[in-house]
């Protein structure tokens, strides 16, 4: 009886045993799963429990925007609050507007004011623009986003200009007369205030108007999953936000493979049916997206030269808001903020780039510099890395004068064709990744592919990536940083909803709030692709980017006055 007594506690000492192990077992398990969580390889539901990577049961979840769960101090959210403020755009008075009373470039006019006047380089010209409707109304109410720039076809030359909003359908245009001779004034409407209250619902209700997804793939099975910053719905998702900068990214999450087994990013497509039918006829090509507006009276002016000064010398002060910050004459970008040299030879940018290390950081319109320099230069030679066409990572060597030409797309979002997994990186980090110093040259853009999104995704990205540049320059304050700005581009009805200029230029306002006051440069190709006499292009020809590549070689190699 004592035997069997013994062997009983003996048992029970034994399961309990077991269920200690058992409980530790589950324990370790779930942390291995919240390490996966944090490291942006498993996926959430609404009340953030963690489940097996097994199961696929749908989960009640709110709709989940990485943007809005922000945590900002004093600071960021007072930044955030004044650069929203900034770019507030005016809205009409009433609600809903009809068609024909929505702006007419066809009906509206500009006048110069005092055409008839002395003009020498460096004058002020004013311009009126005076908007109506489809009715020949006068416009009482402002919002209209228009371009304006003043040129001389047989010079090859061009500048923009600066343009007011009075908020009752009138317009004050501002332009530095900046070269000696007839100047024309053209002035474009590219969307009716009644479109761009459209384009601003659009931004702030439907950031999913442009979608992503992702394959995941183990052994012969694979996957394909929506992605987005915002994935609205009950299903469960993979949560790859980043560790170091907090961006959020999910993907909804296959359902057999775990969220670990993700190979590669890529455009998903355009939503369509975005627009009702009456929000529709403000986006037509021949009648109200990038149309001119014509002169009711002399368009041009005749400029004198100014006395005894040439107009090259001008204050070279860089500041990203000066306006206009340069002007093309006979085809070449003269800068308003610093000295240019034109490196017309190869040779002139082999000896500037020599030694030197230089990281190209953005979307496909700073991959057009790679592409330039690498086919402009001859002893620059590409390092076949094995990327995907037209995605990068790219990489170019010149190892007879020490040169190291990299390019690398940012992170998402990001509208580009197949992209590895491994390869998806936030410029933020990379920078965190360079030592820096006299011989290292990094030149960043990132617009393009925000422009669907609330702006405050766009403030956030360019939040961290500030506070790279400015630890990098604190521990290698050498390093040359160059921000290339956004530029205008063609645009038609669809294009309008996914990339309009006005997205581009709101953004671009941003940008160039956040990044005044620290030690960078910019290569202003918002004005050197509206001033110059080409079509508005995403990417433009070759002739305005050997004038990008020019500005940017400029602070590389500077002249010496």
């Amino acid at each position: 009886m004592w035997r069997d007594s013994f062997r009983l506690q003996i048992f029970c000492l034994l399961m309990a045993v077991l269920a200690v192990v058992v409980l530790v077992h589950n324990f370790f398990q779930l942390e291995h799963l919240d390490d996966d969580t944090v490291s942006g390889s498993n996926w959430i539901t609404e009340n953030d429990v963690q489940h097996s990577l097994s199961q696929t049961t749908k989960t009640t979840r709110k709709p989940y925007c990485g943007y809005k769960q922000q945590f900002l101090s004093k600071r960021e959210q007072a930044e955030q609050e004044s650069l929203l403020a900034a770019i507030q755009w005016p809205k009409p008075s009433d609600g809903k507007i009809a068609f024909v009373q929505s702006t007419d470039p066809a009906r509206s006019d500009f006048v110069i004011v005092k055409p008839g006047g002395f003009f020498r380089v460096g004058d002020q010209l004013e311009v009126l623009v005076h908007m109506k409707d489809f009715q020949g109304r006068p416009k009482q109410y402002g919002g209209d986003y228009l371009q304006a720039r003043i040129h001389s076809p047989l010079l090859k030359a061009g500048a923009t200009g600066r343009i007011v909003d009075c908020r009752n359908g009138l317009y004050k245009v501002f332009f530095t007369l900046l070269w000696p001779g007839e100047i024309k004034v053209s002035v474009s409407l590219v969307h009716p205030s009644e479109a761009i209250q459209v384009l601003l619902r659009l931004r702030e209700e439907r950031p999913d108007r442009v979608y992503f997804k992702s394959s995941f793939k183990s052994g012969r099975y694979s996957e394909t999953t929506e992605c987005n910053v915002c994935l609205p719905g009950d299903l469960p998702v993979c949560n790859f936000t980043d560790l170091y900068t907090g961006e959020p990214w999910f993907c909804y999450k296959p359902r057999k493979l775990p969220c670990a087994s993700r190979i590669s990013h890529a455009k998903g497509g355009y939503q369509k049916g975005l627009l009702t039918q009456e929000e529709s006829l403000f986006f037509q090509s021949d009648v109200n997206i990038k149309r001119p507006i014509l002169s009711s009276g002399p368009d041009s002016v005749i400029v004198k030269p100014k006395a005894f000064t040439d107009s090259s010398s001008m204050d070279r002060a860089e500041d990203p808001t000066v306006s206009p910050s340069g002007y093309y004459y006979e085809d070449q970008w003269r800068s308003r903020t610093h000295w240019i040299h034109h490196f017309n030879k190869s040779d002139d940018i082999t000896k500037c780039l020599q030694g030197k290390v230089i990281h190209l950081f953005g979307d496909s319109t700073i991959r057009q510099w790679f592409e330039y320099l690498t086919a402009f230069v001859p002893d620059l030679v590409e390092f076949n890395l094995g990327s995907p066409k037209n995605v990068g990572p790219f990489m170019s060597v010149d190892l007879k004068h020490n040169i190291l030409l990299k390019f690398r797309c940012h992170g998402p979002p990001i509208r580009f064709s197949t992209v590895f997994s491994s390869e998806l990186r936030y410029i933020a980090n990379e920078l965190n990744g360079i030592v820096g110093g006299r011989n290292t040259v990094i030149a960043i853009t990132i617009w393009s592919h925000f422009s669907t999104f609330p702006v405050e995704v766009y403030i956030r990205r360019l939040r961290n990536i500030r506070r790279s540049i400015i630890q990098l320059l604190d521990r290698s304050p050498k390093t040359l940083i160059i921000i290339r700005t956004a530029n205008v581009q063609e645009l038609g009805p669809e294009v309008s909803l996914f990339n309009s200029d006005w997205y581009s230029f709101q953004l671009d306002s941003v940008m160039r709030k956040m990044f005044s006051g620290i030690a960078v440069h910019f290569v202003d190709a918002w004005e050197m692709s509206l001033a110059h006499y080409l079509p508005h292009n995403l990417h433009p020809k070759e002739v305005i980017v050997k004038n990008q590549i020019d500005a940017f070689l400029s602070y590389v190699c500077p002249l010496q006055t």
